[in-house]
């Protein structure tokens, strides 16, 4: 991913210099397993900046290793956030140099986690300036803010992959981050590029290529199972993500 750094101010219809929102993280949930996810800190993932996509690959098995989430990564969600303008704002991210942390990347990556019993479903940014994890309610109001007044070429989409599926399909030879003469827009990771079991060397173009065409409209069962099943996911719209994920058993 890639931060644009032409001014933003046309970005939000109206003010955007209003005051930040303190999220806090849900004190609820599995003793255990909070007690494991309370023990983490983003320093101990692998991290490379503008490499989002694969920081979340190696956050996904960390997860499942580390048991904050289930062995085989059933509970976790990969989110691909893209348009069609591929210049997409967020608030609170690392890389601005704004009071209010909001940046243009072309494309995010994070990862989603289903709840668990009396829990809220979490969101793992490693870009993020929240909470880690941030509940999935607070990233949304405080990151995405959908209520916010937007000019249309700006508004997001969100492309959703089971990560079991992303764990197995996932490969990167990192192209898109080389400039027209070859060389590297920002210095890639020094482990070697992933590549899918198939042996498939890329496809993360087929991942961030998202369109606002492509979004589905009505939330139905049908939707919902796709996740679990298509290699590239369902795509929906930035005011449905929080319905979506209240329908993921």
């Amino acid at each position: 991913m890639t931060p644009f750094r032409a001014s933003i101010q046309r970005v939000v219809q109206g003010s955007e210099n209003r005051p930040c929102i303190e999220c806090k993280a849900d004190q609820t949930g599995n003793r255990s397993s909070k007690q494991r996810m309370s023990n983490l800190e983003v320093s101990q993932f692998t991290h490379t900046p503008f490499y989002c996509e694969e920081n979340v690959y190696f956050l996904l098995k960390k997860l499942c290793k580390d048991g904050v989430a289930d062995a085989d990564g059933s509970d976790l969600f990969v989110v691909f956030i893209c348009n069609d303008k591929k210049q997409i704002p967020l608030w609170h991210q690392k890389a601005s140099t704004r009071a209010d942390g909001i940046i243009l990347w072309d494309y995010h990556v994070i990862c989603i986690q289903r709840k668990r019993e009396g829990n809220s479903h979490l969101v793992w940014d490693l870009d993020s300036s929240l909470s880690f994890p941030s509940p999935l309610a607070s990233y949304v109001s405080e990151t995405i803010r959908p209520s916010f007044q937007l000019f249309s070429e700006y508004r997001r989409s969100f492309r959703i992959v089971h990560a079991p599926i992303f764990l197995r399909f996932f490969a990167s030879d990192r192209r898109h981050m080389k400039d027209s003469v070859g060389n590297w827009t920002a210095q890639p990771p020094a482990y070697e590029p992933i590549v899918a079991e198939d042996g498939t060397i890329h496809n993360l173009n087929e991942y961030m290529e998202i369109h606002a065409s492509d979004e589905s409209t009505n939330m139905e069962a049908d939707l919902i199972n796709s996740v679990f099943t298509q290699q590239l996911g369902v795509v929906i719209g930035e005011n449905q993500l929080e319905e979506f994920f209240s329908q993921i058993s």
